[in-house]
Protein backbone atom coordinates (compact mmCIF):
# COMPACT_ATOMS: atom_id res chain seq x y z
CA UNK A 1 0.00 0.00 0.00
CA UNK A 2 1.05 3.44 -1.31
CA UNK A 3 1.25 6.07 1.15
CA UNK A 4 3.03 9.08 2.81
CA UNK A 5 3.14 9.46 6.78
CA UNK A 6 3.82 13.24 8.35
CA UNK A 7 5.03 13.40 12.19
CA UNK A 8 6.60 15.76 13.90
CA UNK A 9 3.76 18.37 14.58
CA UNK A 10 2.94 19.57 17.83
CA UNK A 11 2.83 23.00 20.01
CA UNK A 12 5.37 25.58 20.24
CA UNK A 13 5.64 28.89 21.38
CA UNK A 14 6.39 31.87 19.33
CA UNK A 15 10.35 31.51 18.06
CA UNK A 16 10.50 28.09 18.63
CA UNK A 17 11.73 25.01 16.06
CA UNK A 18 9.99 21.28 15.21
CA UNK A 19 11.14 19.37 12.77
CA UNK A 20 8.41 17.06 10.76
CA UNK A 21 9.49 14.16 9.13
CA UNK A 22 7.59 12.89 5.91
CA UNK A 23 8.24 8.78 5.47
CA UNK A 24 7.22 7.28 2.41
CA UNK A 25 5.88 3.45 2.39
CA UNK A 26 5.38 1.28 -0.63
CA UNK A 27 7.69 2.99 -2.70
CA UNK A 28 10.74 4.52 -2.95
CA UNK A 29 10.82 8.39 -2.70
CA UNK A 30 14.31 9.34 -4.24
CA UNK A 31 12.19 9.20 -7.49
CA UNK A 32 10.33 11.85 -6.83
CA UNK A 33 10.13 15.58 -6.06
CA UNK A 34 8.49 16.52 -2.34
CA UNK A 35 6.87 19.02 -1.15
CA UNK A 36 5.40 20.67 2.08
CA UNK A 37 1.87 22.39 1.68
CA UNK A 38 -0.10 23.79 4.66
CA UNK A 39 -3.22 25.15 5.44
CA UNK A 40 -4.95 27.63 8.11
CA UNK A 41 -8.06 27.06 8.68
CA UNK A 42 -9.99 29.45 6.54
CA UNK A 43 -7.87 29.63 4.60
CA UNK A 44 -6.05 27.67 0.75
CA UNK A 45 -3.32 25.00 0.90
CA UNK A 46 -0.39 26.85 0.13
CA UNK A 47 2.68 25.88 -0.71
CA UNK A 48 5.88 26.08 1.80
CA UNK A 49 8.91 24.14 0.09
CA UNK A 50 10.26 21.03 -1.86
CA UNK A 51 13.35 19.39 -2.60
CA UNK A 52 13.91 17.74 -6.05
CA UNK A 53 14.46 14.45 -7.08
CA UNK A 54 17.70 15.35 -9.06
CA UNK A 55 20.02 17.09 -7.41
CA UNK A 56 18.24 18.22 -4.31
CA UNK A 57 17.56 21.26 -5.14
CA UNK A 58 15.52 23.27 -2.96
CA UNK A 59 13.01 25.81 -2.94
CA UNK A 60 10.61 28.15 -0.32
CA UNK A 61 8.37 30.43 -0.58
CA UNK A 62 8.77 33.74 0.69
CA UNK A 63 7.08 33.07 4.41
CA UNK A 64 9.80 30.17 4.88
CA UNK A 65 12.87 31.51 3.32
CA UNK A 66 15.48 31.87 6.03
CA UNK A 67 13.47 30.04 8.84
CA UNK A 68 12.75 26.30 7.04
CA UNK A 69 15.30 24.36 5.66
CA UNK A 70 14.47 20.93 3.86
CA UNK A 71 16.45 17.82 3.37
CA UNK A 72 15.85 14.24 2.35
CA UNK A 73 17.30 11.29 3.47
CA UNK A 74 16.93 8.35 1.10
CA UNK A 75 18.44 5.61 2.74
CA UNK A 76 15.86 5.87 5.57
CA UNK A 77 12.96 7.08 2.73
CA UNK A 78 12.35 10.19 4.51
CA UNK A 79 12.11 14.24 4.22
CA UNK A 80 12.57 16.73 7.02
CA UNK A 81 11.26 20.04 7.51
CA UNK A 82 13.23 22.07 9.75
CA UNK A 83 11.16 24.55 11.29
CA UNK A 84 12.79 27.50 13.17
CA UNK A 85 11.95 30.58 14.53
CA UNK A 86 7.87 29.75 14.10
CA UNK A 87 5.83 32.69 14.61
CA UNK A 88 1.81 32.18 14.96
CA UNK A 89 0.79 32.67 11.65
CA UNK A 90 2.89 29.62 10.46
CA UNK A 91 -0.29 27.66 12.65
CA UNK A 92 -1.71 25.32 9.87
CA UNK A 93 -2.10 21.93 9.36
CA UNK A 94 1.02 20.91 7.44
CA UNK A 95 1.06 18.22 4.70
CA UNK A 96 3.67 16.46 2.86
CA UNK A 97 3.36 15.36 -1.27
CA UNK A 98 5.34 13.54 -3.42
CA UNK A 99 5.29 14.05 -7.63
CA UNK A 100 7.12 15.66 -10.27
CA UNK A 101 6.38 19.32 -10.53
CA UNK A 102 8.58 20.87 -13.47
CA UNK A 103 10.09 24.05 -13.75
CA UNK A 104 8.61 26.61 -11.38
CA UNK A 105 5.83 24.71 -10.59
CA UNK A 106 6.83 23.22 -7.37
CA UNK A 107 3.80 25.17 -5.14
CA UNK A 108 1.27 24.31 -7.18
CA UNK A 109 -0.52 21.17 -5.35
CA UNK A 110 -2.00 19.82 -8.81
CA UNK A 111 1.71 18.54 -9.71
CA UNK A 112 1.90 16.27 -6.61
CA UNK A 113 0.45 12.09 -6.77
CA UNK A 114 0.83 11.38 -3.18
CA UNK A 115 -0.40 13.39 -0.30
CA UNK A 116 -0.09 12.29 3.31
CA UNK A 117 -2.65 12.86 5.97
CA UNK A 118 -1.39 16.00 7.51
CA UNK A 119 -0.09 16.70 10.90
CA UNK A 120 -1.08 19.57 13.29
CA UNK A 121 1.18 22.64 14.28
CA UNK A 122 0.47 25.63 16.50
CA UNK A 123 2.61 28.16 17.15
CA UNK A 124 1.13 29.76 20.25
CA UNK A 125 2.31 31.26 24.00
Amino acid sequence: QLRIVESGGGLVQPGGSLRLSCAAFGFTLDYYAVGWFRQAPGKEREGVSCISSSDSSTYFADSAKGRFTISRDDAKNTVFLQMSSLKPEDTAVYYCAAGNPYGNSWYMSKRYDFWGQGTQVTVSS
